[in-house]
């Protein structure tokens, strides 16, 4: 395991990034901040304003993208929209010169990931899969937790640019192992928020101080981070978006997929997915995924 810190001195490469959904944005932002020559596109307008004031360059197309840039972070919803910005019209590929490095932050199959690695190569591009964890604080704040796989020598490249949005950045092993290891955080997350919406459950019938409740357990063996940071809203029973229940469900369908291609049986995560499916189809796709509580709440009369 290796920690990677920023120290504010950026590699000369120039660096491009795609994507500036919630968490991506919060990440460019901390890479303009650490000093590197950054470009960024977005598929909609409006997402680059406080990065052209850090310094940014906006561009019209992941295309004149890629021409400016040596290494391109990727954060996007799923496969087929990095398929998309790496292979369809006015792509990444259209731009990327042979020794290029491509850095995909996006939450996708290890399998699509070791494919679109290998169409790279075909081209003398290079490409690392990079997933996180750590939510929007951690985006942020620059704590994210990276999870990477690849070849060791375009991680070492890498760990500059990852060092400035990241606390720990911790290579794994061959492209695609990030992304198995991102499927068994979002399986361990998918238990965690379910027990800890039953938990606020059942000491919200109990009648009891709640947030009492979870300053105790936060000093215990029951401490966690959903515990710590996304109770308050359980109790509330508000749930304002830090991570789209929507994109969590597109995790946990990753990860069960996985789990059927290699025999291993997940029931909290099965379960999980169905409350998800509820909520989904209710509305709240975009809320929080910490509103699994809304589902547990309801079953139980609150």
């Amino acid at each position: 395991m290796t920690e990677a810190s920023n120290s504010g001195a950026a590699s000369r490469e120039r660096v491009g990034f795609v994507g500036l959904g919630t968490m991506g944005v919060l990440m460019a932002a901390n890479l303009a901040r650490a000093g590197f020559a950054l470009t960024v596109w977005n598929r909609t307008s409006g997402r680059a304003d406080e990065l052209r004031d850090l310094g940014a360059l906006e561009v019209a197309s992941p295309a004149d993208l890629a021409r400016q840039c040596d290494v391109v972070v990727m954060c996007l919803t799923d496969a087929p929209q990095v398929e998309a910005v790496l292979f369809g019209p006015d792509g990444l590929v259209e731009g990327l010169a042979p020794g290029s490095l491509v850095v995909d932050c996006s939450t996708i199959s290890p399998t699509r990931s070791v494919e679109f690695a290998a169409r790279l190569a075909s081209r003398d591009v290079s490409m690392i899969d990079a997933p996180v964890s750590g939510g929007t604080e951690g985006a942020k704040l620059g704590t994210l937790t990276i999870m990477v796989g690849g070849e060791s020598e375009d991680v070492r490249r890498a760990t500059p640019v990852l060092g400035a949005m990241g606390k720990s950045v911790t290579h794994l092993g061959t492209i695609g192992s990030g992304q198995w290891a991102k499927a068994i955080n979002q399986v361990i997350l998918a238990g965690t928020y379910l027990a800890v919406a039953e938990g606020i459950t059942l000491g919200l019938r109990a009648g009891l101080d709640v947030e009492k409740v979870v300053e105790v357990l936060n000093g215990g063996a029951a401490s966690s981070w959903v515990l710590a940071n996304r109770s308050g809203r359980m109790i509330e029973d508000t749930y304002p978006l830090g991570f789209k229940i929507s994109l969590h469900r597109k995790d946990l369908a990753i990860a069960l997929d996985l789990a059927r291609e290699v025999g291993a049986v997940l029931p909290v995560t099965a379960m999980a997915a169905t409350l998800e499916d509820g909520l989904i189809a209710q509305g709240y796709g975009d809320d929080d995924n910490s509103a699994l509580a809304r589902q547990v709440r309801r079953l139980s009369g609150l």
